[in-house]
This record gives structure tokens, C-alpha cells and sequence, in this order.
């Protein structure tokens, strides 16, 4: 609470994020191949891009070593979604996650009770004291994890919108500063984009069928226009992360990022990562909903607004998240979109789906989903995709 009342400079984050590192073990992953690379989101609704962006990198030569974490509230979490496919393990010990990197290039678990251990007991005194909200004290949280996993370099994709963490640009570029320069005071690499989270990232938001919609990213399947607004921002992203590990231009990295999405390396690096975690062999089948609600357009108009905020309660609600920690996901459930804002749509046209267990529950989603949505009778813009160079 001090800490919060009075936040801590720059060099005393640093200073806490290094005891938080060291309050455990850490990765050492010598004798792996180099750059040993970490891709980070603070969350938003429908943020997939770590499942397309951890192959992606993985099958252009970089290791990629990471824990993720479960979600809380609207912002749902990787390893929620990747508990969606069945016999995935995703609680590996530091050994293991080294073993697997060395062999494979790619690894991916939970947050585990050997790695900074500090940052657990911190975080619940936070959630607990109403201090969860200060740059500081996040900044050492993220940042204690990434050195005890031992990545040289971090792209940090700091969410801002009504379905992240922070919800205004002013907030947004100071959570970004003071992971860059905490981060090089630790020595570290790190760089920060800063991307729209007003609307959803992509079509789906919801367990496995955010899953689904990664995996045809990478295996190359024919998108709508909200599946192709994420797969070009994944495809960005990962060629920013690239350029920077590799100190190369960014376009002869968005060039390395197309050819192992066009020729399947990326979807083969996808199927060994997960078959060498407990997965069945293959692409990952998709978990159909027992029902499926389409809203419909009552007549022509243009998207003008899709809350991510109000499309993440409806998710929430239909069970695709957790409102405590103990509360059980249905990995079936979420919301579709189909389209991006500033699209246009005709009388009859679903404009959104609802995935739900059964009816009771899409309709109580179909009103919240219908006050997040709003619509025009004139053209809207397009958001972008960042809100930072």
C-alpha cells in the first residue's frame, strides 16, 4: 500500500523485480540455440496471438520459452485456452520446459511455484488491497517472470481499451516505459507496442474457439474480415519480434513470418509443440457448442462500435471465463464476430453468434452482446491495429 500511495522510482522497481526473480529458481538455458525470445500480452478479449505467434517465431529459428498465465474477469488467459485441448500438460517443471526448448525450440507452461515465487505472494496481497492497479508494482510482476525464464529478448503487446488492462493511451504509454526501462536496467532486451483492445482482437472470443481461430492462421484457411484483422495483426507482431531479436529490417522479417505461414512450417511447429506437451497428434479438433445463436442485421447499416468490455461480460457470462479463481470454465462457450468496426453489413446478415450451453444462456448473452454493439447509417473509420510506431 506504501508503494502504491507512494510509487517506487524506476531504479527501486528494479531492484524488486530482480529480489522477485531471485526469491526461486531460474532457467538457464545455455547451450540452447540462440536468440532465446519471450512474447508477452498484459490481455485483452479474444487475444489469441500468443498460440500463432509462438510457432510462427519457433519455425523461423528463435527459442521460445514462455509461462503464461490462467485469466481472471475479462481478459482471458493462454493457458485457459490451451487447456482446451484435451491431454495438453501444461504444468512442467523448469527442467522439463528446458529439455523440451533444447529438443523442439518452443515451450509453453503455467506459471510455476519454482520460478520467482515472491511474485504469487505479492500479487495476492495486491488483489486483496485494491493496489493491483499500480504501473509499478505490474511492471515488477511481469518482469520478475521474464528473468527467472531467462529470454534475452521480450516484445511486450500492451493492450489499450475498454477489454485490457489499461483503458487510456496516457496509461498505456507509461506501462510500456516502464517495461522498457526497468527491463534495461536488468539487462534485458525489450521493446513494446501498443495495440487497440477497444474492440475484440479477431472473431472469436471464447476458450476453444479462440484455438480454433489461431489454427487457421497458421494452417492457412480461408478468413472473414475479423479473422484476417487478427491474422495481420499476429503476422505484424511477430515480424516486429523478429527484426528485433535478429537486428534485421522489419519487411525482410514480415517476409521469414509469410513463408512459414504459406509453406507449413508454422503449422507443423504448432502440431510438435503440442504433440511434445501430451496432445493427440494433429491439428486440434474443435468442441462444437450444444447451441449456436446468429444475430441478425434488421437492416443495412455499418459497425460503429463493438465493445470489448461489454463482449467479454457476454462471454463471461455464458461461462467462458472466471469471475473467482475457483469458478470452472466451459472451454465450448464465447461469442463470434465477424467483422471488424467500420465494416458494412445488409438487412439479414449475422453480424455476431453466440456459442452457449444451452438456450437460457445465449439469450441472456444476446442482450448483453446487443448493448455492446452499436451501428450507423453513414461510413465509420477502421481502428488501427496499433496506437504506437
Amino acid at each position: 500500500m506504501a508503494a502504491y500511495l507512494n510509487p517506487l522510482t524506476l531504479d527501486e522497481t528494479a531492484d524488486l523485480t530482480r529480489a522477485m526473480a531471485e526469491s526461486g529458481e531460474t532457467l538457464d538455458l545455455a547451450g540452447l540455440r540462440k536468440p532465446w525470445v519471450d512474447k508477452h500480452s498484459t490481455g485483452g478479449v479474444g487475444d489469441k496471438s500468443t498460440l500463432v505467434a509462438m510457432p510462427v517465431l519457433a519455425a523461423c529459428g528463435l527459442t521460445m520459452v514462455k509461462m503464461s498465465g490462467r485469466g481472471l474477469g475479462l481478459t482471458g488467459g493462454t493457458i485457459d485456452k490451451l487447456s482446451s485441448v484435451d491431454g495438453l500438460r501444461l504444468s512442467l517443471s523448469p527442467a522439463e520446459m528446458v529439455a523440451q526448448a533444447r529438443e523442439i525450440g518452443i515451450v509453453l507452461t503455467g506459471q510455476s511455484t519454482e520460478l520467482a515465487p515472491a511474485d504469487k505472494a505479492l500479487y495476492e496481497l495486491r488483489d486483496v488491497t485494491g493496489t493491483v492497479t499500480s504501473i509499478p508494482l505490474i511492471a515488477s510482476s511481469i518482469l520478475c517472470k521474464k528473468l527467472a525464464g531467462g529470454a534475452e529478448f521480450i516484445t511486450f503487446d500492451v493492450k489499450c481499451g475498454s477489454g485490457g488492462l489499461v483503458h487510456c493511451l496516457d496509461s498505456a504509454q507509461e506501462l510500456a516505459y516502464w517495461l522498457q526501462e526497468i527491463g534495461d536496467r536488468l539487462g534485458l532486451k525489450v521493446t513494446a507496442k501498443i495495440s487497440d483492445m477497444s474492440q475484440p482482437l479477431g472473431g472469436a472470443a471464447g476458450n476453444d474457439l479462440e484455438v480454433q481461430e489461431a489454427q487457421m492462421v497458421l494452417y492457412g484457411d480461408s478468413l472473414d474480415p475479423a479473422q484476417a484483422r487478427f491474422s495481420e495483426f499476429a503476422r505484424r507482431l511477430c515480424a516486429h519480434t523478429l527484426a528485433f531479436a535478429l537486428n534485421i529490417h522489419e519487411d525482410e522479417a514480415r517476409g521469414q513470418v509469410d513463408a512459414v505461414l504459406s509453406d507449413g512450417r508454422a503449422a507443423a511447429k504448432w502440431e510438435q509443440w503440442l504433440t511434445a506437451q501430451g496432445a493427440a497428434p494433429g491439428r486440434v479438433p474443435p468442441k462444437p457448442a450444444p447451441v449456436v445463436l446468429d444475430l441478425l442485421a434488421e437492416r443495412d447499416f455499418w459497425l460503429a462500435r463493438q465493445d470489448a468490455a461489454g463482449i467479454g461480460r457476454a462471454v463471461l457470462e455464458l461461462g467462458g471465463g472466471r469471475k473467482t479463481k475457483e469458478d470452472r470454465i466451459d472451454p465450448r462457450v464465447g461469442v463470434c464476430v465477424h467483422r471488424p468496426v467500420g465494416s458494412r453489413f445488409s438487412e439479414g446478415e449475422p453480424f455476431a453468434s453466440i456459442l452457449a450451453a444451452d438456450e437460457d444462456a445465449a439469450a441472456r448473452a444476446a442482450k448483453s452482446l446487443q448493448a455492446a454493439i452499436e451501428f450507423s447509417n453513414e461510413p465509420v473509420a477502421e481502428a488501427p491495429l496499433f496506437l504506437s510506431p
